[in-house]
């Protein structure tokens, strides 16, 4: 039996998949959401999530989603941000003076390498979020579907 979330943190809410289309899942709000089976195996847009997230967010946001002393920690704000705020965080940046000291968020609206692969992070971040995936990269993932690799080669403007 497939499971959508693990034994959740306080104040989480894990968001079980209602639907799912070419690979990907989605919520009763039909926002993106993740899959992750018993054994742990996770489907392939969180793990492409792990992997664009450890490759464009890692160096501020820390390892995993759990915040560094240069940035916050998603797997915590995403218990409370939505899914709107949080692409729009991402797009337009965000600035936060805290403890007399300014952090900004830059805005990377135009930046392929995270856009085109938003929502891989989002659902990424979601389950570390709702606790479904560890840390680490995640034990194994479904292949890669069909309409992912079209969408990427669409939106990073490569010959299909």
């Amino acid at each position: 039996m497939a499971l959508c979330a693990a034994a959740s943190g306080a104040g989480a809410e894990p968001r079980a998949a209602a639907s799912s289309q070419d690979g990907k899942y989605f919520d009763a709000e039909g926002e993106p959401t993740y899959k992750v089976d018993a054994s742990g195996k996770v489907d392939w847009y969180t793990y492409s999530g792990f992997l664009r997230y450890s490759a464009e967010c890692l160096r501020c946001h820390g390892p995993d989603g759990l915040g560094s002393s240069y940035a916050p920690a998603l797997a915590d704000s995403l218990k409370k941000l939505s899914y709107a705020d949080f692409l729009s965080t991402v797009a337009n940046g965000r600035k936060n003076l805290e403890g007399g000291q300014e952090k900004v968020m830059p805005t990377l609206g135009l930046d392929k390498n995270v856009m085109c692969f938003i929502d891989d992070i989002y659902v990424y971040l979601k389950a570390r979020s709702d606790e479904a995936v560890g840390r680490n990269r995640p034990p194994a993932h479904d292949p890669k579907p069909k309409a992912w690799e079209d969408a990427e080669n669409a939106c990073m403007g490569a010959p299909s």
